[in-house]
């Protein structure tokens, strides 16, 4: 068990922790549950960081940190949909979620035909995820209708266009794959 393991494990204690601070009655507990998120979007980008700088990648970090890294903003848009309980919330936020569970299907898919490198995470996904920590970060910190959680609706609606087009990127380049035996 290296440390970048440990930042991911910790990751996925997080979610649960979440979800109770958002949900006690304090008017700190949305602040609290914004820094938890923040910390462990933090470790997202830290664990990657030191498993490459210190040769420390594992099938075992390499298998959980995406899965912990889904989990994570599935758990946060849904606590956020229930929050807001409207349309121009949820529409963006089940269009991340279901790119989430297509392109996660897709990867493990070419992965088994040998040609993972070819949905492999771009700069789009890259900046698409960056939006989308920021977003959360604020929608959940924050009560619906303030400046700064509209501010997070818009980041929101832009990370869901970078996940569209990051998907048709994803699906065009495994598409000869997807089509071949049809």
């Amino acid at each position: 068990m290296n440390i970048p393991n440990m930042l991911t494990l910790a990751r996925i204690v997080f979610i649960p922790l979440m979800v109770v601070l958002f949900y006690l009655p304090y008017a700190w507990s949305l602040l609290v549950t914004a820094v938890l998120f923040g910390l462990a979007a933090v470790t997202d980008w830290l664990d990657g960081y030191l498993a490459r700088r210190w040769d420390q990648s594992t099938p075992f970090g390499a298998f959980l940190d995406p899965v912990a890294d889904k989990v994570m903003v599935a758990v946060a848009l849904a606590l956020l949909i229930e929050r807001y309980e409207a349309f121009w919330l949820t529409l963006p936020a089940l269009v991340i979620i279901g790119r989430e569970i297509v392109i996660s299907a897709l990867r493990e898919w070419m992965a088994e035909i040998g040609q993972r490198k070819r949905v492999a995470v771009s700069w789009i996904g890259k900046s698409k995820t960056t939006l989308q920590m920021i977003s959360l970060l604020l929608l959940l910190g924050f009560p619906p209708l303030s400046t700064i959680a509209n501010i997070g609706i818009a980041l929101l609606y832009a990370a869901a266009c970078l996940t569209l087009w990051s998907m048709i990127q994803y699906l065009r380049a495994a598409w000869p794959e997807l089509t071949r035996s049809l």
